[in-house]
């Protein structure tokens, strides 16, 4: 039952991304483009409190996971960030502004990287609770970092007229 319900959401959590992804896709990026870097900041402090929360369930000692196990999570994490930055584009139109670009393939990208990360947790539910939750936070979190600081870095380039502009 517990699958099912975690498969519900993320199957939720997928129809929302897409639908803000779509709903984006026509507005420019306004500003310096730091409001691709706000889901860091929001995902730190997040993560900062369920730590926090972590540390003080009764009766259950908080402890970090193996050095071995953060070190895969955090290879994935880079490897899933990777991924997502090379699915991400901008481009200047013709009103002079960037916009983000629309990549077909996105969709299936979320997908696919939410199902591998569903089989992931399927697959370490023999750890203990609180080492799985510290090595999921921190891959969402490294690879939420490399695609936005990656996105961001692009956005800028972009602006700066560093890399292909193109027009519609």
């Amino acid at each position: 039952m517990q699958t099912i319900i975690t498969f519900g959401i993320m199957v939720i959590i997928i129809g929302l991304i897409i639908l803000i992804k779509v709903k984006r896709g026509g507005r420019p990026i306004k500003g310096n483009g730091f409001s691709i870097l706000a889901p860091m900041l929001f995902l730190s402090i997040v993560f900062t409190l369920s730590i926090s929360q972590l540390m003080h369930i009764p009766g259950k000692p908080f402890h970090l996971p193996a050095v071995w196990e953060m070190l895969i999570a955090g290879i994935l994490g880079i490897l899933f960030g990777v991924i997502m930055l090379t699915q991400t584009s901008y481009e200047i139109r013709e009103d002079g502004l960037v916009y983000s670009k629309r990549n077909k393939n996105f969709k299936y990208v979320i997908i696919a990287l939410i199902a591998i990360r569903i089989a992931l947790s399927q697959y370490f539910k023999t750890l203990d609770y609180i080492e799985f939750t510290v090595l999921t936070m921190e891959l969402a979190f490294i690879y939420i970092a490399v695609w936005r600081i990656g996105s961001f870095v692009k956005f800028r380039k972009v602006c700066a007229g560093d890399l292909k502009v193109e027009t519609i």
